[in-house]
Formats: C-alpha cells, sequence, structure tokens
C-alpha cells in the first residue's frame, strides 16, 4: 500500500493503461510537456512521446471528432477536458456520434473512448468554470457516464473505463484532486456500473455522488450522534444506475434522500425519482427528498457560490424533518 493523491491515481491508471495497450493515447489541450491543467498526465510524453501524448489547439469540437474517428479504426482515445464545460463545445461529437455510431452501424464499429476531466462547482471559479455536465448528456443514448469521488475508485474505474467498448464520460471534481488514499501495489479494477455502499445503516439512504460525498460523511456524523443510522450510497455509475443497490437498500429503510451537486430541475435526483417511483414505489415509506443545487448560474463570489450548493446542515435537516 502506498498513500496516492486523487490526480496521481487518475495518472496511474493512464501509465498502466498505456503501457498495458499500445492503442490507448491522451488527447487535449497541454497534457503532453505541460501534464494537464491538473498535472493528471505529467511527465507521460516522456515516457510514450509526443504522439501518444497530443497536445491539441483549443477546439474540442475538432479533437473529439478526431477521436471518434480514430476510435472506429482501432485506437482507445483518452480525451482530457481542460474543463469538462468546455466540452459542451463538443456536444454534437459526443452525442450524435460518439453516442451512436455503434449502434447506426450495425455494429461494425466499436468506440472505446474515454472523455474525462475536471467539473463540478470549484472555489471561485465562476459560471463557466462550474458545469456539471452529467445531466446533460444523460439523455444521450449510447454512452455510460461515471462519477468518481476517491482515489482508490478513481484510479479503478479508470482503468475499466479505459478498457470499454463503448464511449465513457468520466466526471472528476476539481476540487477533490488532492485528496489522499493508501492504493494497493498490484492491479485492480472497479466496475462501471456499481454503486458503493460507504455506510451502511437502517434508517434512511442517502444516494449521493462525487464531492457531495464528503458533505454527507460529515453530516452522517452528526446525525450519529443523534441517534441515527443512515445508509450512504456513492451512485459511482450514473447512467445507467445501479438499481439492484439501490433497491436493496430502500426495502431495508424505507426511506431516501438524495444528494446532488447538479442543478435540481432536470438533474440526476430527479432521474433516480423517477425510476424508484417507477420500480419501488410500495417500498416508500414517504416521499423521497431531493437536495440539489439552485437553479442559477454558480456565482463568483464564495460566499454566493456556497448558499447554491447543498452544505451538511441541509443535509441533517432533511434527514430529521424525513425521519420525524
Amino acid at each position: 500500500m502506498a498513500e496516492v493523491t486523487f490526480f496521481n491515481a487518475l495518472r496511474e491508471a493512464i501509465d498502466e493503461e498505456m503501457d498495458r495497450d499500445p492503442t490507448v493515447y491522451v488527447m487535449g489541450e497541454d497534457v503532453g510537456k505541460y501534464g494537464g491543467s491538473y498535472k493528471v498526465t505529467k511527465d507521460l510524453y516522456k515516457k510514450y512521446g509526443e504522439l501518444r501524448l497530443l497536445d491539441t489547439p483549443i477546439c474540442e469540437n475538432s479533437f473529439t471528432g478526431m477521436a471518434v474517428g480514430s476510435a472506429m479504426t482501432g485506437l482507445r482515445p483518452i480525451i482530457e477536458g481542460m474543463n469538462m464545460g468546455f466540452l459542451l463545445l463538443a456536444f454534437n461529437q459526443i452525442s450524435n456520434n460518439a453516442g451512436m455510431l455503434r449502434y447506426t452501424s450495425g455494429g461494425n464499429f466499436k468506440i472505446p473512448m474515454v472523455i474525462r476531466g475536471p467539473g463540478g462547482v470549484g472555489k471561485n471559479l465562476g459560471a463557466e468554470h462550474s458545469q456539471r455536465l452529467e445531466a446533460y448528456f444523460q439523455a444521450v443514448p449510447g454512452i455510460k457516464i461515471v462519477s468518481c469521488s476517491t482515489p482508490y475508485n478513481a484510479k479503478g474505474l479508470l482503468k475499466s473505463a479505459i478498457r470499454n467498448d463503448n464511449p465513457v464520460l468520466f466526471f472528476e471534481h476539481v476540487l477533490l484532486y488532492n485528496l489522499k488514499q493508501d492504493l494497493p501495489d498490484e492491479e485492480y479494477l472497479v466496475p462501471l456500473d456499481k454503486a458503493e455502499i460507504v455506510r451502511p445503516g437502517k434508517d434512511v439512504t442517502i444516494l449521493t455522488y462525487s464531492r457531495m460525498r464528503y458533505h454527507v460523511n460529515k453530516a452522517v456524523e452528526t446525525l450519529v450522534a443523534k441517534g441515527y443510522d443512515p445508509e450512504v450510497i456513492d451512485l459511482i455509475s450514473l447512467k445507467p444506475l445501479d438499481l439492484e443497490t439501490i433497491s436493496t437498500s430502500l426495502r431495508k429503510t424505507h426511506h431516501v434522500v438524495i444528494v446532488e451537486e447538479d442543478m435540481r430541475c432536470g438533474g440526476i435526483g430527479a432521474e433516480i425519482i423517477a425510476s424508484i417511483n417507477d420500480n419501488f414505489f410500495d417500498e416508500l415509506d414517504a416521499p423521497v427528498v431531493r437536495l440539489a443545487s439552485l437553479d442559477v448560474p454558480t456565482p463568483y463570489n464564495g460566499t454566493l457560490e456556497n448558499l447554491t450548493i447543498v452544505q451538511p446542515a441541509d443535509i441533517i435537516q432533511a434527514v430529521e424533518k424525513l425521519l420525524g
């Protein structure tokens, strides 16, 4: 075991997969000599050369389209978005090309590509650099959406995503890159479609993902001290949802609180509620509670920024109200 930061866990995953498979390469702005905005690809160009750590101009639509084409012909591209909000420029390439080509070609083409990078509400990064794109792409057929939250699952999930034969949107939170965790020395993979039970409990199921995992954990400390026994589940897979893990927990607790950093209107939480109502409505003892960001562009001002997203105190209050 060795203590590894979140960004170095991602770097290790990319390094190991590039070493294992010569068809894997990285493309994006400043991913080569500069090593990426958050140093996820630091010094890899020295080992693999500039054609496997390919620096691009500022043209997300163009290089994402080129990545789709290379995936069709047998390569495994990893696209780094300097900020995930910039990938809105490549929405057409991701949705109409990456998501659909395996279907529209009758299975003649595979699109094994990973689109990864920093997102989420940062500290004083302003609206355009605080985008949460998971809900934007949720309705796009043919893609998987993954949100990592710890150095351990970041490394294992990224390795699995690179090996997958379908396009994977891989979301990393900009405020988690310096987290540290002991990682195994031996190779490991984490499945792309499974949620993680962070804390077992019997009173209420709290569903969350990404940075909100830590807000929930902080709230749980207070809730446990007050006598509550919450079960915390990190969704990890946002598309498809791990309904098996959710249903198992729901049949035990019969109460659900969803905590997300995404916007409330049309967010991931809305899809979770719909899925629960469609499949497990009779297990609910109360309506599902959803805590999400306000439907406003994220302010630059730090105090206002905090007011737009869910805080631990909000989670405590919601659980106490739900459980009476």
